[in-house]
């Protein structure tokens, strides 16, 4: 009698082979975790400082949200296999549409985050003579700061559940699991790098979300 494929998956999970040497589970986990952190990294440091200036400013939101917008529609599929194309197989192709599939939700956490301070309060500071940096970064940041974690934590999680496609070109990761269970059609493999996957995009999950409940000021929790 054939076991179904989940229970193979699950059998595939338990086999101690598999957990150990430069294949094993955890290394591989590394890898997707290193992948994703590099890309939320770089793209963070893109689209946090424009969405600050959007949302403190109030200038080109109008362009900002139409390119997040325009962003979030990009296949990542197609992404790295244009990327692959034009820069080769490797890191850097995963890597860019990464980047590209994170910018959209950190864009809009940031300029969400500082537009939701209370105006009121903006106005206060500026009438004791704080500056606009001050203002953005003792008011509007401290104020706006659970909408920022939260779009790390929208980026994260979208990163971390395609970061599989970093197998595709050549990379590691826990996708690797998935495309040799296609290449030699091992179901019960591919289920399993499956599982892995939606496992760590929870764990990650949940981590933010602690964080960003963490992070909002404790009058606002309070209430």
């Amino acid at each position: 009698m054939t076991d179904s494929p989940f229970l193979g998956s699950l059998r595939w999970l338990g086999d101690a082979t598999h957990w150990t040497g430069p294949d094993g589970i955890p290394l591989r986990t590394l890898e997707h975790l290193g992948y994703t952190a590099l890309g939320v990294l770089v793209a963070a440091l893109l689209a946090v400082p424009l969405g600050l200036y959007v949302g403190h400013t109030g200038r080109f939101k109008t362009v900002a949200v139409a390119a997040a917008g325009a962003a979030r529609a990009l296949p990542t599929l197609g992404l790295v296999t244009l990327f692959a194309l034009l820069v080769g197989i490797g890191l850097t192709a995963p890597l860019l549409s990464f980047v590209i599939l994170a910018i959209p939700s950190l864009l809009a956490g940031a300029y969400s985050a500082v537009e939701s301070a209370d105006p009121a309060t903006v106005d206060a500071a500026r009438a004791q003579g704080m500056t606009e940096w001050q203002i953005l970064t003792r008011v509007e940041i401290p104020l706006g700061m659970p909408l920022l974690v939260g779009g790390f934590r929208g980026a994260t999680v979208q990163v971390v559940a395609t970061a599989m496609l970093a197998a595709y070109v050549g990379s590691g990761g826990l996708g690797r699991f998935i495309f040799q269970g296609l290449g030699s059609q091992n179901y019960p493999q591919m289920i399993a790098g499956s599982l892995l996957v939606i496992a760590l995009a929870l764990v990650l999950d949940l981590t933010l979300l602690l964080a960003q409940r963490l992070s909002t000021p404790r009058g606002a929790r309070a209430s």
